[in-house]
C-alpha cells in the first residue's frame, strides 16, 4: 500500500537541530485499502523528534526507506483507541495520530509502550490548533464504530484532553490523599472492551491486624483489603485471617505467589480477584472501613444495571437450562428475554458473579445484557430478545433450505464473537449451536455465559469435577479439565460441524468412552456433505491434538472472511 499521503515536505529547521524524543518499531495500518486484513498492517521504524514524526521500512542488509513524515505542527489529536474489534496484527494496543484530514492508526506491542508514545506526542503538540472532540474508536467500513457517524471528518464524540496521559490511565500505584486511608482506584483498560470499567480497592494506612480481623468478621468468604504494612513502602493483602505481603522481584515485578508476576499492584489485585493462584480463596469482596462503601463496591444493586421489578412484565416460557427458566418479557417498551434462576440451582453469589461477567462484555455478536433484578426472588437477568430462538432448533427446522452463504455467515458471526472474547481473555467453556441464538434478521449471536470465566492467564482448571459438554470438549478438557481459548477453538470446530450437518449430534452413535478412544487414535469427525473442502480444513485445524497447534479465533475470523469473499 502506498503511504505517500502521510508525507509532508518541510524545511523549517536543519535536521541537526532536532532532538530525538522516542524511537522504536511499531505497526502501522494502511490508510489506502478499504477492507481490513492482516496484509494492511506493516512494521515500521518510528522516530519522534522535536519537529516531526517519521516512519521507515527496515530492510535487512539495506538502507531503510522513509515511508512517511508528519510535521508535529500539523497534528490535531493524539489518543489511544478503545475498540471491541479483533486486532489482526501481533501488536494489540492501538493509538491514533490525527493530522490534516488523515487518521494514522499505530499499534504498540504493550500498553506501557503505547502510553509512552501518546504522552510524548501529546506533550509536543499541546500548543497546536487541536480538535475539541475526537473519536475514541476506529473508522471502519464507512462509519465510526463509537458514534456510527458516516462522515469521516465528522466532529468527534468525546472531549479531547491535550495534556492527559492517555484515556483511562492513571498512576501504576495509587494516588495520594490527606486522609488516613487511600482509595486505590484506577480505570483498567481490557483490550477491545467497548467501555472502561472501574476497579476500586481500598488501601488503608496504619490499619492494625486487630482492626482488620474485626472488619472481616462482618464480611463474606473472599473478603479482602490491601493495607499498609509495618515496613515502609510495603503493602499487605489481608484475606480474613491470612495476610500476604506484596513482594517485588529483582525485575521490579509485583507478586503474592512467585509464579504470578505483574507490572503494577492494581494488575496483581485484578488477577487474584479472578484466580486464587496460591491464596486460600479468590479476592472476591473488597472490604472498607466504611462498611456501606464496601458493599457498594461488591454489589450490582446500586449501579446502572439494576432493574425495577415493577417495570418488568413477564410472559410465556421460551426456554430452559441447567440453572433456570427463560421467559419472554416487556421492559420499558422493549421485548426482552428474562433468565430466572430455579430455587437451589445456583447460589446468590454465583448468580451475581455471572451478572458481573455479563456487564463486562459488549459486542454486536454477543447476546447483550440489559439489566439485573437482585432485589427480588428469584433474581433474574434481562437480555435482548432473539426472535428466532436457538440456533440448533433453527437449522434443524430450516434443513435443506439454508444456502452456502447462510451457513458460512453463521460461522462468521460466531467467530467474530469468540475473537472478541479471546482478545479480552474470556473463555466460554460451553460453545455449541444450542448456546447460540438467531435474531429476526438471521444474525447469530453467542449466549449462555453461565460457564464463562475471566482468566488473565488464558487457562482455568475446573474445580467442579468433570461437568462439561463432553462431545464438544478438547482432549485437555476431557483428561485434565483444563479450559482455555484454545479449548474454545476446538468447540468452535464442532460448532461448524453442527452448522454444516444442519443440526446433527456429533459422534451420535458413540458413547463417551468410544469418543475418547477415537480421539486418542487420531480420528476426527468426518467432513459434512455441505461443507466445502476449505471449511473442513479449518475444522481439522481446530481439532489439532496440541492446543498450541490450533489457530486463534482472530485468525479463524479472517480465514472465514476470506472464504466469504470468494
Amino acid at each position: 500500500a502506498q503511504e505517500t499521503h502521510d508525507t509532508n515536505t518541510h524545511n523549517s529547521f536543519p535536521c541537526f537541530l532536532c532532538r530525538v524524543i522516542l524511537k522504536g518499531t511499531l505497526i502501522k495500518k494502511s490508510q489506502q485499502k478499504r477492507r481490513t486484513s492482516p496484509c494492511n498492517y506493516k512494521e515500521r521504524f518510528f522516530v519522534l523528534n522535536t519537529q516531526d514524526l517519521t516512519y521507515s521500512e527496515q530492510r535487512p542488509g539495506k538502507k531503510p526507506v522513509q515511508k512517511g513524515c508528519i510535521e508535529l505542527s500539523r497534528i490535531k489529536c493524539v489518543e489511544i483507541v478503545c475498540s471491541e474489534l479483533p486486532i489482526p496484527c501481533s501488536n494489540k494496543y492501538p493509538f491514533q495520530v490525527v493530522h490534516d484530514n488523515y487518521y494514522l492508526y499505530i499499534f504498540a506491542p504493550d500498553n506501557d509502550c503505547r502510553l509512552r508514545w501518546v504522552r510524548a506526542l501529546k506533550e509536543e503538540t499541546k500548543c497546536n490548533d487541536l480538535v475539541p472532540k475526537y473519536h475514541p474508536n476506529f473508522w471502519i467500513e464507512g462509519k465510526w464504530k463509537c458514534c456510527y457517524q458516516t462522515e469521516k471528518m465528522a466532529t468527534g464524540c468525546q472531549e479531547y484532553n491535550p495534556i492527559g496521559y492517555g484515556a483511562g490511565t492513571t498512576s501504576p500505584y495509587y494516588s495520594s490523599s490527606s486522609s488516613s486511608d487511600v482509595l486505590l482506584s484506577y480505570c483498567y483498560y481490557v483490550q477491545h472492551i467497548k467501555h472502561f470499567k472501574s476497579l476500586k480497592v481500598d488501601l488503608y494506612v496504619r490499619c492494625s491486624y486487630q482492626k482488620v480481623a474485626v472488619l472481616f468478621v462482618q464480611n463474606k468468604e473472599g473478603a479482602f483489603m490491601v493495607r499498609d504494612s509495618r515496613h515502609p513502602g510495603v503493602y499487605t493483602v489481608s484475606v480474613f485471617t491470612k495476610h500476604y505481603q506484596i513482594r517485588e522481584s529483582e525485575t521490579s515485578m509485583f507478586y503474592l505467589a512467585e509464579k504470578y508476576l505483574f507490572n503494577t499492584i492494581p494488575e496483581l489485585i485484578q488477577y487474584h480477584q479472578h484466580n486464587a493462584a496460591g491464596l486460600i480463596t479468590r479476592l472476591r469482596h473488597p472490604v472498607s472501613l466504611d462498611k456501606e462503601s464496601s458493599q457498594n463496591h461488591a454489589e450490582l444493586s446500586d449501579g446502572q444495571w439494576e432493574v425495577d421489578p415493577l417495570e418488568l412484565t413477564l410472559g410465556e416460557e421460551v426456554g430452559s437450562g441447567q440453572f433456570g427458566l427463560v421467559l419472554q418479557g416487556q421492559w420499558r417498551g422493549h421485548r426482552v428475554a428474562v433468565k430466572m434462576v430455579r430455587e437451589g440451582a445456583m447460589s446468590e453469589e454465583d448468580f451475581k458473579e455471572e451478572a458481573r461477567v455479563m456487564t463486562m462484555l459488549s459486542h454486536c455478536k454477543l447476546v447483550q445484557l440489559y439489566g439485573v433484578c437482585t432485589q427480588q426472588s428469584p433474581m433474574c437477568l434481562l437480555f435482548e430478545f432473539m426472535e428466532k430462538g436457538c440456533l440448533l432448533d433453527y437449522i434443524k427446522a430450516q434443513k435443506g433450505h439454508l444456502s452456502q452463504d447462510t451457513l458460512l455467515g453463521m460461522c462468521l458471526d460466531v467467530s467474530e464473537a469468540m475473537a472478541y472474547l479471546e482478545s479480552n481473555n474470556f473463555i466460554h467453556r460451553d460453545l455449541a449451536a444450542r448456546n447460540c441464538l438467531v435474531s429476526k434478521n438471521n444474525e447469530v449471536k453467542v449466549s449462555d455465559f453461565g460457564m464463562t470465566r475471566f482468566v488473565l492467564d488464558d487457562q482455568y482448571t475446573s474445580s467442579q469435577g468433570s461437568k462439561f459438554p463432553f462431545k464438544w470438549s478438547s482432549p485437555e478438557v476431557i483428561k485434565y479439565s483444563k479450559f482455555s481459548s484454545k479449548s474454545d477453538v476446538w468447540s468452535f470446530g464442532v460448532f461448524m460441524w453442527e452448522v454444516y450437518t444442519e443440526g446433527r449430534l456429533p459422534y451420535e452413535n458413540q458413547t463417551n468412552s468410544e469418543v475418547v478412544d477415537s480421539l486418542n487414535a487420531g480420528l476426527r469427525l468426518l467432513k459434512p456433505r455441505l461443507a466445502p473442502e476449505a471449511v473442513y480444513i479449518l475444522m481439522e485445524w481446530c481439532w489439532k491434538e496440541k492446543p498450541e497447534q490450533r489457530p486463534s479465533f482472530t485468525l479463524l475470523l479472517h480465514e472465514l472472511a476470506s472464504l466469504s469473499e470468494l
